[in-house]
């Protein structure tokens, strides 16, 4: 490959080190792309509440891909400009899905508004635990509320918890139970969480919505990622690459697989061309 002219990386077991920190290594690769006029896009499941600490550790005030594609948030002026949401009838739906087939599942939905304010941004039904808690130095105080309530407005994703099952199992049992439904089923992590999102919403077609923006060619981005809602990304870009520590899914698609994030991976990468 060409040197890029657009860079997408994941955040979670990618960009960040395995103590969720921007290595010096990997914050002067940045730095040495943002000073080549190449825009350097963070692409995650995370909700844009979660990119400003990332953000500025790496010095980056462009564009951030959140909600695994279905938000895109300008850094720099604390704005979303795009969004793509679940309706709250199909957020019904997808509940009373999944209800027969994992009662035990419990919910949350992540709302997110074009423009800087965001109203009760995370809403939670009772017992619903995330298995990974709060990203390094985040506080979150989700609107805890009954199951309708959380399914009442629309949203951005639909998060499911399980504790008694992988993340990975998870999938496969709701996919078959909403496979009519025409949803975005996916994972960023194994530890009994699952993400839904509307019809083609995947990371890809946030990444493709910046690109358009910026008048850059599909063929001329490089995205680095590790887990299966990195998948549509990894494939899109022109030139995808996993780390050492990702999931199996991701490594079947990937152009290039490289060191772990506890190894600089995404610098190693980088360092090629900047």
């Amino acid at each position: 490959m060409h040197r890029p002219d657009l860079v997408a990386s994941d955040v979670d077991g990618t960009l960040l080190d395995p103590a969720e920190r921007i290595t010096a290594r990997t914050g002067r690769v940045i730095s040495r792309v943002l000073a080549a006029d190449i825009p350097f896009v963070l692409v995650t499941g995370r909700p844009p509440r979660w990119i400003p600490r990332v953000a500025e550790a790496a010095g980056l005030t462009g564009y951030a891909v959140c909600a695994n594609g279905g938000v895109v948030y300008d850094i720099g002026n604390d704005e979303v400009l795009h969004v793509r949401d679940l309706t709250p009838l199909q957020l019904q739906d997808v509940v009373r899905a999944v209800e027969s087939a994992l009662p035990e599942a419990r919910i949350a939905a992540e709302r997110t508004a074009l423009g800087r304010d965001q109203p009760q941004p995370f809403a939670i039904e009772p017992g619903f635990l995330n298995p990974w808690g709060l990203p390094e130095g985040e506080t979150d105080s989700p609107d805890l509320a009954p199951r309708a309530e959380v399914v009442g407005k629309p949203a951005t994703k639909l998060l499911l918890r399980h504790g008694g099952m992988t993340s990975g199992q998870m999938a496969e049992a709701v996919t078959a139970v909403t496979s009519d439904m025409d949803l975005e089923v996916t994972y960023s992590s194994n530890s009994g969480l699952i993400e839904i999102s509307a019809s083609g919403v995947t990371k890809a077609s946030g990444l493709e919505w910046v690109c358009r923006k910026l008048a850059v060619d599909q063929e001329r981005v490089i995205a680095f990622g590790d887990m299966p809602n990195d998948v549509p990304m990894v494939g899109w870009a022109g030139h995808g690459v996993a780390m050492a520590n990702a999931h199996d899914d991701l490594l079947a698609v990937a152009d290039e697989v490289t060191a772990p994030n506890s190894e600089d991976g995404v610098a190693q990468v980088l360092e090629r061309w900047f």
